[in-house]
Formats: structure tokens, C-alpha cells, sequence
């Protein structure tokens, strides 16, 4: 069925994060942030929003196609001043060209199937030597085998299935840096980051957001029934105590001529 983008109880369990410090340093060591005009893309709760408005930029603007997400990221964020959301897409973005230092798409591209066409619109709002940070996960980063870290490498050994849906709309390494290139972009650089997804004190913590699904959009690909299955095999297989959750992502980055 997937996840609803556009209900108000599911954009609100995009805000209860904030951005872990892997994530921090690693967006530190690829793009300089302070002083500089951000525009995040498909910025959902407002999480990476706030986390690039404490690292220093002057201003960020969120772009989201839910009004829903729109609304919980301007509640997130309120008491950020230098920070405002507006609705639009990743293909028409509404902004004025040139206008940005830095684009930021975050757990956006596969939502999408013209990258080149994303990849334009980014390239437009940048200024000249903008840069353009693209983060997601591709297949092999999903698929990577299940541990007391790597929590989703459990959900995809439990529900081969749903390793079909991954595959439909992961896109591989290669396709983006072609895209990438394509919508004129260059010295475009790849990384990998292990990020910190939550810290649980406790397993029932993170069985508790399992079972209310908050922040995980492939649990809305199962039923009721087969997510009650999927708590108790984590119930059984990963420790009684401290559980500190990760996910791998890739990082892509590229500069605008």
C-alpha cells in the first residue's frame, strides 16, 4: 500500500529525529556551510532543515511536495529564524535561478524517476561552483545482511519480497553520476556513510517504533500480521540492552560549472 506522504500523522513522524553527528561531520567535510543559502529538497519534518541552520548556514529553505510536511517542518523548526519552508517539487522547485551555494536532496531520489530532470532543476537554482549533495541509499546498501546495528538488513531477510520494491525504485551508484553529469554537473565525488539512525536504551524502545512504524516507510509495504512477525523475530534476535542503530547511505556530490 505504502506510505501516505500527505497525512498529517506520518509527516509528524519525520520531525521526532534530529540529524546524527555521523551525519553532521560527514556534510562538514564535503561542503562548507556557514554563511552560505541552502536549499533542502524534499526537506519532509524540517530534521536536516534544523541540522544545517546549527552547523551555521545563513539561510535554509525546505521544499516539500506535502503540505502536511510542510506544515510538522515549520512547527519543527519555529524557533529557527533562519529557516522557510515552501511547497514544490524536486522538478519545479519554484525558486529563482542561481539563487543557492549549496542543494541538499536527502532520502529523495527514489521517489523519483527522471533523475536528469531533478538533477536540472538542482543545477538551476545553483550559483556557479554551487555544489550539490545528493544522499540515498542504493540496493547494496539496503541488502546489506541484518545485525544488531543494520536493522533493515533483518526486515528484507524476513520479507524477501520486498526486495522486488527496492529494486523498482533504488538507483544504482552509476545512473545517478550519469544523471548527474547529464544535467551538467561536474567533479562528481562518492562517498559512504555509516549513520547513526536512533540510540535505544532499551529493545523495546526501537520494537515500539516497529510496531508504530515511525520513520520507516518500507514497514507500510506490510500488513498488520506480517509486521506482528517482524517484532517478535527482533524480539528474539537482537539484545536486551543498549541498541545503537544504523543505516549505510551513499552520498554523491557535484559542483555546477
Amino acid at each position: 500500500m505504502g506510505i501516505d506522504f500527505h497525512s498529517s500523522k506520518n509527516s509528524y513522524s519525520y520531525t521526532t529525529r534530529t540529524a546524527d553527528e555521523s551525519w553532521r561531520e560527514a556534510v562538514k567535510k564535503l561542503v562548507p556551510l556557514k554563511g552560505i543559502k541552502i536549499l533542502d529538497v524534499g526537506c519532509g519534518g524540517g530534521i536536516y532543515t534544523k541540522a544545517l541552520s546549527l552547523l551555521g548556514a545563513s539561510e535554509v529553505v525546505g521544499i516539500d511536495f506535502s503540505k502536511a510536511a510542510i506544515k510538522a517542518a515549520r512547527e519543527n523548526c519555529h524557533e529557527y529564524k533562519n529557516t522557510s519552508f515552501e511547497h514544490g517539487s524536486a522538478y519545479e522547485t519554484g525558486q529563482q535561478s542561481g539563487s543557492y551555494q549549496v542543494v541538499l536532496e536527502r532520502a529523495l531520489i527514489h521517489h523519483l524517476d527522471d533523475l536528469t530532470k531533478c538533477f536540472e532543476e538542482a543545477c538551476r537554482v545553483l550559483e556557479k561552483n554551487g555544489i550539490f549533495i545528493v544522499q540515498d541509499r542504493t540496493l547494496e546498501d539496503c541488502l546489506l545482511e541484518g545485525n544488531d546495528h543494520h536493522i533493515r538488513g533483518y526486515i528484507f531477510s524476513q520479507f524477501p519480497e520486498l526486495i522486488e520494491k527496492e529494486r523498482n525504485r533504488r538507483h544504482g551508484s552509476q545512473a545517478v553520476k550519469e544523471a548527474l553529469k547529464d544535467a551538467g554537473f561536474t567533479h562528481v565525488e562518492e562517498v559512504k556513510l555509516w549513520e547513526t539512525r536512533k540510540i535505544y536504551e532499551k529493545k523495546e524502545q526501537l520494537l515500539q517504533d516497529i510496531s508504530d512504524k515511525i520513520g520507516r516507510s518500507i514497514l507500510h509495504e506490510i500488513d498488520d500480521q506480517k509486521l506482528t512477525t517482524l517484532v517478535q523475530f527482533l524480539d528474539a534476535k537482537l539484545p536486551d540492552g543498549e541498541i545503537i542503530e544504523k543505516d549505510r547511505w551513499t552520498i554523491w556530490k557535484a559542483v555546477k560549472e
